[in-house]
């Protein structure tokens, strides 16, 4: 009766989710509302384009002009949600959609594009992404699944600061990784041609920028492997699909080369410069900073007004612990482009080694209000801590510890030396143990990373039938340390004969202290 009560519950509940796609016409389930896709949207868009090199604002121009292009194809879509399109600063070729139409176009790929119409090829296809609720529907297959809000085929690149973003960030770097079935890539590119054709651009670019990503694929290049392949495979299918759907659709149309090339003639005329940073940050991640050096001066040389490769010149002062002077060129960069968050965290990192810890945390503060990260609240709770405020050194390493990086470690051993005397229980595991003679035994196992000591516990003892407790010890004292990963014991003074009296006893730890 129960079980048909609750099939009854669960058609009801489908039924009630049942929808139309906006694009497609299909019918499908649809547990996330667009008032939900909406909402996730604006608010991830933000933190998201800081995790990816911020928007690029150098050339107000050519972001106009891809915003000019977005909306002539989002005009002409299927369904209609607040779109808006960025270019960000970022050399990796790629492109991506989040649920609600928020749209972000890498400045690396705008380098590989040879027309208007081959720019309308690429957000057209992000356009279908949001409109056919590709994003959506793969949260809905998470909540299908696990009864989660995240897909399991969502992932983080472990690139730039993705991958130290936490709280409400986090989900922002795993939304704009998402890595599309082969359906929802046919159907995009499918309707981004039908998008393509009501706006008046000739559909035999779609065609010709398949075929180059495909030959790029096969070439290996690192670029677009991480970038825009990683969530939208190429292939000669997806080739012969564009040539069949051009053949439907018919050719003609606007290809725009001209207006294309003099709308990024500037961004092209500094990719040398670009190059050179990006070199440069290589250089200085194998520990060349003397190459970097030389690169980051190229790069400024070739375009003066960029923020990055002034926070570039910083992070090679800061290595050579040249603090004053890292807080300069990061100075620079808040003055360039105030809104992004790296220079304001750089700077917090400088402010602190030289000693000036007010001035750090409202630093590192202003980084987080930008995207909150492991580093900064790392540092934050390390800069609480040092002032006597255990309450907030606590919050900023909780914030912290989730993150899967140095400093999320960082954060989580301090976490662990600050909270584990206040809730032992939390952090320490406690069982019992018999030996030969069946001498009874607490044993505290320390799974943690700091060493602990003056560990108390009490053992109970529990009825067999009723499974209440009869019986407890006196507080018993641990001696000595427990090292990280390590365990010890204390005898009971009692025996038991069997396993199943064992059973009956459990342990509580009463207190415990960190090793100093």
């Amino acid at each position: 009766m129960l079980r048909s009560i609750f099939l009854a519950v669960l058609l009801s509940q489908l039924l009630s989710a049942c929808g139309t796609n906006p694009v497609t016409g299909k019918k499908e389930l649809q547990f996330v509302s667009e008032s939900e896709e909406i909402s996730m949207g604006q608010q991830n868009y933000a933190p998201a384009r800081q995790q990816q090199g911020g928007d690029y604002i150098i050339d107000p121009e050519l972001t106009a002009y891809v915003q000019s292009v977005g909306n002539k194809l989002a005009a002409v879509a299927d369904r209609k949600l607040p779109y808006e399109f960025v270019v960000l600063n970022d050399s990796v070729p790629n492109a991506w959609a989040m649920p609600g139409g928020k749209i972000a176009f890498n400045r690396g790929l705008l380098y590989e594009l040879n027309s208007e119409a081959e720019l309308a090829a690429v957000l057209s296809h992000e356009i279908v992404h949001a409109a056919a609720r590709h994003g959506a529907k793969g949260m809905e297959s998470g909540m299908l699944l696990q009864g989660a809000v995240l897909a399991t085929g969502i992932y983080t690149q472990d690139k730039s600061y993705a991958n130290l973003a936490v709280g409400a960030a986090q989900l922002s770097s795993q939304l704009i990784s998402t890595k599309y079935g082969r359906d929802n890539e046919s159907e995009s590119d499918r309707y981004g041609m039908i998008y393509m054709k009501r706006a008046g651009y000739d559909l035999r670019a779609a065609v010709t920028l398949q075929e180059t990503f495909v030959r790029l694929s096969q070439g290996q290049q690192s670029d677009f492997i991480s970038g825009l392949f990683a969530s939208h495979p190429p292939s000669e299918e997806r080739v012969a699909a564009n040539k069949a759907t051009l053949a439907e659709l018919g050719e003609g149309g606007f290809m725009g080369r001209e207006i294309y090339a003099q709308k990024v003639g500037k961004l092209k005329a500094t990719r040398s410069a670009y190059n050179a940073y990006d070199q440069g940050v290589q250089a200085l991640g194998k520990g060349d900073a003397n190459k970097a050096s030389t690169l980051a001066k190229q790069a400024t040389t070739g375009e003066p007004r960029e923020a990055r490769f002034q926070e570039l010149l910083g992070d090679i002062a800061l290595t050579q612990k040249n603090n004053a002077g890292a807080l300069t060129f990061y100075q620079r960069a808040i003055q360039m482009q105030p809104d992004y968050f790296r220079p304001h965290l750089q700077s917090g990192i400088a402010l602190k080694n030289m000693g000036r810890n007010p001035e750090a945390e409202l630093a590192l503060s202003k980084s987080n209000t930008l995207l909150p990260t492991a580093p900064a609240h790392a540092l934050l709770g390390s800069l609480a801590e040092s002032r006597g405020d255990v309450n907030a050194a606590m919050q900023n390493y909780s914030a912290a510890a989730g993150s899967n990086s140095s400093a999320g470690q960082f954060a989580a051993t301090n976490l662990t030396r600050l909270d584990l005397p206040r809730n032992p229980s939390k952090y320490l595991k406690s069982g019992v143990q018999a030996d030969a003679q069946g001498n009874l035994y607490a044993v505290v196992q320390n799974p943690t990373g700091v060493s602990v000591n003056n560990v108390q516990v009490r053992v109970v003892q529990f009825d067999a039938t009723t499974r209440q407790p009869i019986a407890q010890s006196q507080p018993l004292l641990i001696k000595g340390n427990i090292a990280s990963n390590q365990q010890s014991n204390v005898a009971v003074g009692l025996r038991v004969k069997t396993e199943q009296e064992l059973a009956l006893f459990q342990v509580q730890i009463l207190g415990a202290a960190v090793s100093k």
